[in-house]
């Protein structure tokens, strides 16, 4: 199966959640309501700079994954 980059994902528990679900390395699950992550990965080991980086890129993709669907609503 090819899975897209990025996913909406929500839960009856957590209405007021918006959650978007990173599917390629390194996997996470972001809260875009309070920017909470949490990791699907072991991130040990990799080099710190480069990771941080890289994962600040990926959360503002993700955000901007979530306003162009949101938008495809309106």
């Amino acid at each position: 199966m090819n899975l897209p980059k990025f996913l909406l994902a929500d839960n009856s528990n957590h209405p007021e959640d918006i959650f978007v679900l990173h599917t390629e390395y390194p996997r996470f699950l972001i809260n875009l309501k309070d920017d909470s992550i949490e990791w699907f990965e072991d991130l040990s080991g990799e080099n710190e700079q480069d990771l941080a980086n890289e994962l600040e890129g990926l959360i503002a993709l993700a955000s901007s994954f979530y306003d162009s669907e949101i938008a495809t609503y309106e």
